[in-house]
């Protein structure tokens, strides 16, 4: 690690698609990693998603924040290549474009004004008439009024990624702790000293809480330290679809359509308040079906081929937590709701520097950000 890095080993605290790339980042910088999980390492959020890589889609409207986002997505195909490459598994990138359908003239007007605040920022996109888009995604309704493409947007499969990082890791040395129940960080009255599990005390000069939507029952550390992020319930189902009827990732009202190379067709998602509750419902699957069967009833004789429900690691403004924190040696990076798999490059690289002492860019996403607390605490 460079000469500035606190010495000894790294601890990472949660084994999802950020904490394992964190991980991977650290080891390929010279750094001894450990990650601990209470469950499997890329189970949770990371296997719950559906791995879209949208920034201009899911219309962020704060500009630092957008701009990370941009960043990550830039760097994903390098760094998607070389997790490939690490760990012989290919996550399957595809960046082939969002299409977001109108079903109204009002929508339609909408679509024009984003597509030209998107033009004016360097974003390629296109308009498209009803006809072009039912062109490219055959299963839509033909009360289709037309659509808003953004090119460089696209998805990867997040499930397949998480394997990968999983893989990468170990060939790197990594050492992942699964199964180890609750973590618990041990500090002094300046720094952290370590992480105590069922399976005993590990020292370490940095600890990082990278535990998704648990980030804020981490123990150990002070208020001060501790990230308001709280489970956002999301429902998804998967159809078995032919080929070509949906060929690139779709948003309709109440619902997006992502295909899989396996000729699996995901549709999502529910947001939901719902604490830690991952129980799939009749009424969340049955608010999708009917957003998409409005939308494209020519999947209606698709076969459901599976349902499942992760929870985002929401925060009270939208925005992750990243980088150190006023406890010296403990890091977050946290908080990432429906981004995590997009930000997973950009988040490892900066919060690695973070580590290292580099000068920072996350006062955006410090843990000391004005109002972020409080509006957690007044909700």
């Amino acid at each position: 690690m460079n000469a500035r890095a606190p010495s000894g080993d790294v601890v990472v605290i949660g084994a999802g698609v950020i904490g394992l790339a964190l991980a991977l980042e650290l080891a390929l910088r010279g750094a001894t990693v450990r990650v601990f999980d209470s469950g499997h390492a890329a189970k949770a959020a990371s296997w719950a998603a559906a791995g879209m890589l949208a920034p201009w889609s899911e219309k962020i409207a704060d500009e630092a924040f957008l701009a990370f986002c941009e960043q990550s997505l830039a760097a994903y195909p390098g760094w998607a290549a070389a997790v490939a490459d690490a760990a012989s598994v290919d996550p399957r990138l595809h960046l082939d474009g969002i299409v977001e359908v109108a079903f109204s003239e009002e929508d339609l007007s909408e679509q024009r004004v984003r597509a030209q605040r998107l033009r004016a920022r360097g974003v390629t996109c296109s308009m498209l008439e009803r006809d072009a888009v039912v062109a490219r995604c055959p299963a839509l309704a033909r009360t289709a009024v037309g659509g808003l493409r953004v090119e460089g947007e696209g998805h990867v499969d997040n499930r397949r990624l998480g394997r990968a990082l999983a893989a990468a890791c170990r060939a790197r040395g990594v050492t992942l702790v699964e199964e180890c129940g609750p973590v618990v960080v041990e500090a002094d009255a300046r720094k952290v000293l370590g992480v105590r599990s069922a399976l005993g005390f590990v020292p370490a000069s940095a600890v990082v809480n990278a535990a998704g939507a648990w980030a804020g029952r981490i123990e150990g550390v002070p208020p001060s330290c501790r990230p308001p992020v709280a489970p956002v319930k999301g429902q998804m189902l998967a159809l078995q679809a032919p080929r070509g009827l949906v060929p690139h990732v779709t948003w309709v009202p109440g619902a997006y359509l992502v295909p899989r190379d396996d000729g699996r067709l995901l549709i999502g998602a529910t947001v939901e308040d719902a604490g830690y509750d991952v129980r799939v419902t009749a009424g969340g699957v049955e608010r999708l079906l009917n957003a998409v069967l409005r939308a494209a009833p020519a999947l209606e004789s698709c076969a459901v081929t599976e349902t499942w429900a992760g929870l985002r690691p929401g925060t009270p403004d939208g925005l992750p937590y990243l980088g150190a924190t006023p406890l010296a040696g403990y890091f977050l990076a946290a908080g990432h709701y429906r981004n995590g798999i997009l930000l997973a490059p950009a988040t490892a690289r900066a919060v690695a520097d973070a580590i290292e002492g580099k000068a920072s860019s996350l006062r955006d996403f410090s843990i000391g950000r004005t109002g972020a607390t409080a509006s957690m605490l007044g909700a």
